[in-house]
This record gives structure tokens, C-alpha cells and sequence, in this order.
């Protein structure tokens, strides 16, 4: 297993180091109601867990799968700074069915292109690394931005739960986004 580093113009994608789960601990737990939640599923509540049981959590997470062929989780940086991570997990494995997640953790980095430009990278690192027919990625109603990166990179939308995620006193929709291989392979 080697280190990975993927360059873009505004951030990087590399893969989680032990030297960096102080920092990405902190990120994710730091904070008992950090800003990143609010729109990072915040029907659920974030649930903080200490430090140990977060290296147990993350060294499973960060591990390089040989038998997939890729990291399940990269961290976005920007001028060798963290400012958030990207992971992919399985929907359901049997059947390939593979959906991703982002989260850009310092505010200071929203709507600067940071997240899309990351999204990009990945969805390609995935499709040249694993042998997958689409990447799905699952967001809210309330989640505009996120939806706006989707698009942005290709990713259609599929699927649209209404009014199914209870949030603030408000119900919003789930929302089901996708792109197929052959669709990437159109645009890049």
C-alpha cells in the first residue's frame, strides 16, 4: 500500500496518516454543535466519541482495501492544510452499489469550489480503482450547496424521498444523486 496524494488547482486529496487523527479527531469532535453539521445530515444527531474509540473507528476507515483497490477515505487539504475528508462507502457490496460522502469542516472553505473540484477527483479515483458502474451520493432538501457540487460534477438526481428527514420543524425531502461510468467518462 502506498500513499496516495491527488493534485488539483485549489485542493488535494491524500489519505489519512496517524499523525493526522489528533487534528481530524478534533474536526469531526471538537465541538459539541460544530457549523458543518448543520447542513452534514443534522436530522441525525452527532454522536461525540473520544479519542480512542475514534482512532478504532478511523484506522478501519482509513485503511487502503486491497481487495477493492482504493483508500475508503481521503482527506481534502488546502496549502497542507485539513479542511475536511471524503469517503466512500457500501450502499450494498454484493451488488457494486457504492455511494460517497464529503465534508468540508471549516466554514472559510464553503462555496469557494473546493468541495466540487474534491467531488471530481474522487469520483475519478474511484472509477479508475474500482470496478463500479456508478457512484451515488445521498444529501437533503436543505442541502442546496451540496446538491448544486452534484450537479456540477454530472451527477443526476434519481431518486427523491419527500418530506421524509424532520428537521428544525421543518420536513424536508431525501435526495438520491448518481452518475454512471459511461457518463463520466463523456465528461472528464
Amino acid at each position: 500500500m502506498e500513499d496516495i496524494r491527488i493534485e488539483g488547482k485549489r485542493v488535494s486529496l491524500r489519505n489519512v496518516k496517524e499523525t493526522d487523527l489528533k487534528c481530524l479527531w478534533s474536526m469531526k469532535y471538537g465541538e459539541v454543535n460544530p457549523e458543518w453539521k448543520r447542513w452534514d445530515a443534522p436530522y441525525f444527531p452527532l454522536e461525540l466519541i473520544d479519542f480512542a474509540m475514534f482512532i478504532d473507528k478511523e484506522t478501519k476507515m482509513k485503511a487502503f482495501d486491497k481487495k477493492i483497490g482504493a483508500y475508503s477515505e481521503l482527506l481534502l487539504e488546502v496549502e497542507d492544510q485539513i479542511i475536511g475528508s471524503i469517503v466512500y462507502y457500501w450502499e450494498h457490496e454484493p451488488s457494486r452499489w457504492l455511494e460517497i460522502g464529503i465534508t468540508i469542516f471549516e466554514p472559510t472553505y464553503w462555496n469557494g469550489g473546493y468541495g466540487t473540484e474534491a467531488l471530481k477527483m474522487y469520483i475519478g479515483y474511484l472509477f479508475e480503482n474500482i470496478e463500479i458502474e456508478r457512484v451515488g451520493l445521498t444529501t437533503w432538501s436543505g442541502n442546496t450547496r451540496m446538491m448544486a457540487v452534484g450537479e456540477k460534477v454530472g451527477m443526476q438526481i434519481e431518486g427523491r424521498m419527500r418530506k421524509c428527514r424532520y428537521y428544525a420543524g421543518i420536513y424536508y425531502d431525501s435526495i438520491r444523486m448518481g452518475i454512471l461510468r459511461e457518463e463520466w467518462e463523456i465528461k472528464k
